[in-house]
Order: C-alpha cells, then sequence, then structure tokens
C-alpha cells in the first residue's frame, strides 16, 4: 500500500533545502513535541512502530502541509487521544 510519504524514486518534488548551521529545533514547541513523543515512547504509552504508522496515515493534504513537527504533534495527539491518565 503506497502513502503519501512514500516518494522514494518518485520526481517532482523539488529540492531538499539545506539550512547552514541549522538549530535542531526552529521554535521552542517544536522542542516540547520532541520531548513528549520522548516520554510517551519511554512510558510504554505507544512504541515507534505507532508513532511512525500514525504520522503516515494522516490525510494527504495535511501531510503536505505540515511541518516536520507538526506531524510528530498529530502522531502523539492520535496515539494519546483517550489515553488514561493516571
Amino acid at each position: 500500500m503506497s502513502r503519501v510519504n512514500d516518494v522514494g524514486g518518485q520526481s517532482g518534488f523539488g529540492p531538499v533545502p539545506v539550512e547552514g548551521d541549522e538549530p535542531p529545533f526552529h521554535a521552542d514547541w517544536e522542542a516540547r513535541v520532541y520531548a513528549l513523543n520522548v516520554a510517551m515512547l519511554r512510558r510504554g504509552v505507544y512504541n515507534l512502530d505507532q508513532f511512525r504508522d500514525a504520522i503516515e496515515r494522516m490525510p494527504p493534504a495535511e501531510y503536505l502541509a505540515a511541518s516536520y513537527y507538526e506531524r510528530w504533534l498529530h502522531a502523539v495527539e492520535t496515539l494519546t487521544a483517550g489515553a488514561r491518565h493516571g
């Protein structure tokens, strides 16, 4: 099954820009999403395969419009929706 993120071998997506001295995060919220994901993985709330699958199941238009960490946030929200806290 091909999903929107399966672009290997396809053309027409343009060059991948590379920033010199690019910071690991462009905004504070990105670092928070990263830390939240690490915490959820370590606590066993979900695993890396589930995380990746949640990103890959995003609707194509939403996936293409989202930034890298917006996709991560979508996955965390999807995987923790309705999760029990305590």
